[in-house]
């Protein structure tokens, strides 16, 4: 579903992403995993339009997505679930989650029933503003924004950190219920490897801005950890 080959991008004179080359099959959940620093953030955001790539290709099934503007993501099918949350702390629940509707064709601008019954805690606090939600909620909250447009690959940053356990179990359930029983294609960025191992099948190891390492998640050995994971 999506292909990335060869992929540079720079901040300035800094090269932070060199030649990176990865994949993410059609109906997988695929976590990207490295050390601090290492580009996972930046490579989303360059998926995502977000900052500009130097040379390379980014592929979404058959369109160049380096070719389109930042906006056209979302209307392909793309979600997008960035670090720390971003959601609007002056807007209602009802409000933020609305905010996604912006790139569907009018007659589809409804929040889909799967919302609530994935998230129920929102229906609930409709009216909240989103900066009076605790972490946990901010991010389900998060969540529930990219699913009203009904993606077919979802990429998410970060989902568990901050967030208390109990909500991490619950964010994880999500996860898998969206890619083993939805079909929704996912990459997954995230820190926690017991979590990504209950929820992802595939992986992909980033180190210094390249990817060095990518497998079942089966594959994902001590030795791979204690090279390129480990602190």
């Amino acid at each position: 579903m999506i292909r990335m080959d060869t992929v540079n991008q720079y901040y300035g004179q800094s090269h932070t992403l060199w030649d990176l080359s990865m994949e993410v099959p059609a109906g997988t959940c695929t976590a990207l995993i490295g050390r601090n620093g290492v580009g996972k953030t930046t490579l989303l955001k360059c998926l995502m339009g977000l900052l500009p790539v130097r040379s390379g290709r980014m592929l979404f099934e058959d369109s160049d997505l380096l070719k389109l503007p930042a906006e056209r993501r979302a209307s392909m099918g793309i979600g997008y679930v960035p670090q720390g949350r971003m959601v609007f702390p002056l807007m209602t629940v009802q409000e933020n989650l609305q905010t996604g509707l912006g790139a569907l064709p009018a007659a589809k601008r409804r929040i889909p029933d799967l919302v609530w019954e994935l998230f129920p805690v929102l229906h609930d606090m409709l009216t909240r503003r989103g900066g009076d939600l605790s972490g946990g909620q901010q991010q389900q909250l998060a969540i529930a924004r990219a699913l009203v447009l009904e993606p077919r690959f979802l990429i998410l940053d970060e989902p568990t950190e901050g967030i208390q356990p109990n909500i991490v179990q619950q964010i994880g359930d999500v996860i898998v219920r969206l890619n083993k029983e939805l079909g929704l294609t996912v990459l997954l960025v995230e820190q926690k490897l017991p979590f990504v191992r209950r929820v992802a099948d595939r992986f992909c190891i980033v180190t210094k801005g390249t990817v060095v390492a990518d497998g079942a998640m089966g594959e994902l050995n001590d030795t791979l950890v204690a090279e390129h994971l480990s602190v």
